[in-house]
């Protein structure tokens, strides 16, 4: 039985939740009037809370868009069919469920023992762009958080050799559709924590029988250790991304390097590292701040 606690408390994440929402959908301009949205929903604890969350937002929002939620049966063995059409139409949202074999196809093509996640993602992502465009719908909303960000930056500097993450809102290579992801804003522990709280109906990521990619579970294993020693690295990784310095790093792209001479100004300060030592806690700017667009509905 739920508690009067238990129910403050989840209101005091959803407050949270939602305004974290409601501050990245400002501040990179995700949703505006008229857009048709498709919401894609795995069945997992991410993407169940981000469709809650913008259908509450819709309701408060200074303006008009329309959210359509997807799933993508890949025919896993084991996949409950009936669980997301029943919970779509409980919540009263539009949805269309699209049935595609992609499993037998992945397992076809990749040996046994092999990770499958990546062409299980291109298939999908195909998937997931066609069904858009059938919708009419310009923008794609994926239940990627803060710390899918964080872990995807370390996954390509030390595996890929790239300074790179998860952007909150990009234009597919067609250029037919925006992607978004308003959950860029939320920790995952807060996530874990609603969808508990509000006993969605999960459906097990590991139907397909693939173990998780190991090197983002080594970067997860990762983030969490230096979490537990010096709380709040998670928060100053992600706080760092919308920071860049291009002058103190080295790409000739981003910054002209050849034709930097004496007279030009660029920021001094140490070259190695300019702020307190690793294991003393940061001082984290102060909360971003909250435009008044979407942000109005997140209350």
């Amino acid at each position: 039985m739920e508690t009067s606690q238990t129910s403050n408390t989840l209101q005091k994440l959803f407050r949270r939740l939602t305004g974290n929402v409601g501050r990245a959908i400002a501040d990179y301009n995700m949703i505006e009037h008229g857009d048709t949205v498709l919401v894609c929903v795995s069945g997992g604890k991410d993407s169940y809370t981000l469709l809650s969350i913008l259908m509450a937002l819709r309701e408060r929002a200074p303006v008009d868009f329309k959210l359509v939620a997807m799933n993508l049966d890949q025919k896993q063995p084991g996949f409950p069919e009936e669980v997301l059409p029943g919970y779509f139409a409980k919540i009263g949202v539009d949805f269309r469920i699209v049935e595609a074999d992609t499993y037998s196809v992945v397992k076809e093509k990749i040996p046994e023992g092999k990770t499958t996640c990546s062409l299980c993602s291109r298939l999908r992502r195909g998937i997931i762009y066609r069904t858009a465009k059938e919708l009419g719908a310009n923008k794609i909303a994926l239940g990627h958080h803060r710390d899918d960000m964080v872990h995807t930056l370390f996954l390509n500097l030390l595996f890929g050799g790239k300074i790179k993450a998860m952007p909150p809102k990009l234009v597919t290579d067609d250029g037919a559709h925006v992607v978004i992801r308003p959950l860029a804003y939320c920790a995952e522990a807060d996530i874990a924590r609603f969808a508990r709280g509000m006993e969605y109906p999960i459906i097990p990521c590991n139907l397909c029988g693939s173990q998780e990619n190991m090197q983002r579970k080594k970067i997860r294993e990762m983030m969490q250790d230096w979490d537990r020693r010096y709380p709040g690295r998670t928060e100053a990784v992600f706080t760092a991304l919308q920071n860049v310095v291009p002058s103190h790093l080295a790409d000739n792209k981003l910054f002209d390097f050849r034709g930097l001479k004496l007279g030009d100004a660029v920021e001094e300060g140490d070259t190695a590292f300019d702020g307190p030592q690793f294991g003393v806690e940061l001082s984290l700017p102060e909360p971003f701040p909250i435009p008044v667009a979407m942000s109005e509905a997140a209350g």
